[in-house]
């Protein structure tokens, strides 16, 4: 993500709905579309992977809940934000959603402002989890290190002992 656009895979059964949003995202992000649950499978895999999804939730082959728990099973695709964009506005859809693993649900018709400011929340989020997630990893290697050291230091200390112990005139 540094450096370039983020890249949005837009997954939507309706042309128009998937034009609109490439048009409305194409200022700010590299978008990718699928049209169907089964390719938006097939390009999540594609290097690079999206940054982001706008998954919709009715689709003719695959629904968007079995697409976004099966992302979410794959360890390649588990940490890719996804976010509904649906016409489906009931309580109990939405929670569904969310216990898929979607990190958001936007309604149809969609707000533009509001889904770009959410897009860009999430994928600072996004960013944000990354950054921290990498200094996690070289702390745990600097501790790692470290404890190391520290363990060559005690033996030498013990086999110094050990010695001075042995040989207490030496």
């Amino acid at each position: 993500m540094q450096n370039q656009k983020p890249l949005v895979l837009v997954v939507d059964d309706e042309p128009i709905f998937r034009d609109l949003l490439k048009d409305l995202l194409n200022k700010d992000y590299q978008v990718r579309t699928a049209n169907s649950g089964m390719e938006a499978l097939q390009k999540t895999l594609e290097e690079p992977p999206p940054d982001i999804i706008l998954l919709d939730w009715l689709m003719p082959d695959i629904d968007g809940v079995t697409v976004c728990l099966q992302l979410k099973q794959n360890p390649r695709t588990a940490d890719i934000p996804i976010l509904f964009l649906t016409v489906r506005n009931d309580i109990d859809d939405e929670v569904r959603g969310f216990e898929a693993g979607a990190l958001d649900y936007i309604h149809k018709p969609i707000s533009p402002p509001q889904l770009l400011a959410r897009l860009r929340t999430h994928l600072e989020l996004k960013a944000t989890h990354e950054e921290l997630t990498a200094q996690k990893e070289q702390l745990e290697q600097l501790l790692a290190e470290r404890n190391k050291e520290l363990e060559k230091t005690r033996s030498l200390a013990l086999s110094f002992m050990e010695n001075m112990v042995l040989s207490p005139n030496g």
